[in-house]
């Protein structure tokens, strides 16, 4: 498959989420944003939600961009990975801004990525795109459907590269026309990610 150019797709805001097998996956795309990267990002992991997150103390060294646990109400920031924390669940607001709640449990998942991406749908639009990784239940694949029927870029893992395939199987099977890219060219879309739209 031709890797899709980022310049004809005005990108805002990219969703990631992921599961089993996320960290590794995070470490191979999240590098790749350039320091001058445009978008905000925002990341559901799946973690113990009784312990704190060391995410941001992994990926800081990692990445040109900042890294932060998202705080609520705090306004967004392009160039910035959010990641959410444990616990709560990650949504979007007009404002942007960020907001987190302790909702019920989606998918036994709190954070859960289809929180995240159903909210962001709705803030962006097709000026989203969401990526989802490597995950061993069906979180996610409902939201990648929002973000499809809000005419947002969907990508998804290939599931043949994925340590735990069912995340992603889940969410093609929700949203066909999701782009199914290995973690090497997802990382070259994120290294675009700078480059101005084309009007």
């Amino acid at each position: 498959m031709t890797l899709p150019d980022v310049r004809t797709r005005r990108v805002e805001a990219v969703v990631i989420g992921a599961s089993a097998g996320g960290v590794q996956a995070l470490s191979e795309i999240l590098p790749a944003l350039r320091r001058d990267c445009g978008a905000a990002i925002f990341v559901v992991l799946h973690l113990p939600r009784e312990r704190p997150s060391r995410l941001v103390e992994i990926f800081s060294p990692k990445c040109a961009v900042p890294v932060r646990e998202a705080l609520d109400k705090e306004p967004v920031e392009p160039g910035v990975i959010y990641f959410a924390p444990p616990d709560y669940h990650l949504l979007l607001d007009e404002g942007p801004q960020v907001v987190l709640s302790v909702d019920d449990l989606v998918h036994y998942s709190r954070p859960s990525v289809d929180v995240l991406f159903e909210s962001a749908a709705d803030v962006y639009g097709d000026r989203l795109m969401a990526v989802i990784l490597t995950g061993a239940n069906e979180d996610g694949a409902s939201g990648l459907a929002a973000v499809c029927d809000a005419g947002g870029w969907a990508v998804v893992q290939e599931p043949a590269t994925a340590q735990s395939p069912m995340m992603v199987v889940s969410a093609m099977k929700r949203c066909p026309k999701a782009q199914v890219l290995d973690l090497d060219r997802i990382a070259e879309l994120f290294g675009q990610l700078n480059v101005p739209y084309a009007v």
